[in-house]
């Protein structure tokens, strides 16, 4: 299977997997800022690792990827409702912290600015 159709269906998972979570998903260990930041689709289409963001300390942030996970079956057969797919994908659920650390270098270089 060719690199841009992975990606063409990793960009859709990360879509209706957001769509989805943001929609259905009603636990209520899952708080309200939480964003799909990124899905990988392995090549032979079993697995899909969605990247998460969450906003939060440390134990919201557990709590999150332990509601999606508990989830997963439910998002997976709602997903499946809104992609055609020979095989639909194992969700895996990953804690992203870019943004969070992207905000702490920001804020770094802002002291640093006005230090100087």
């Amino acid at each position: 299977m060719s690199v841009n159709r992975i990606d063409k269906i990793s960009e859709e998972v990360k879509r209706e997997v957001s769509r989805i979570i943001q929609t259905d998903v009603k636990d209520p260990r899952l708080p309200m800022m939480v964003s799909v930041t990124h899905a990988k689709v392995t090549k032979d289409l079993k697995y899909a690792t969605i990247y998460v963001s969450v906003l939060g300390d440390n134990d919201e942030k557990k709590n999150a990827i332990l509601a999606l996970e508990s989830a997963s079956k439910f998002i997976r057969h709602e997903l499946g409702q809104n992609i055609n797919l020979r095989l639909l994908p194992e969700l895996i659920f990953k804690l992203d912290d870019s943004i969070e650390h992207g905000f702490y270098i920001s804020k770094l270089i802002d002291e640093k600015i006005h230090k100087d």
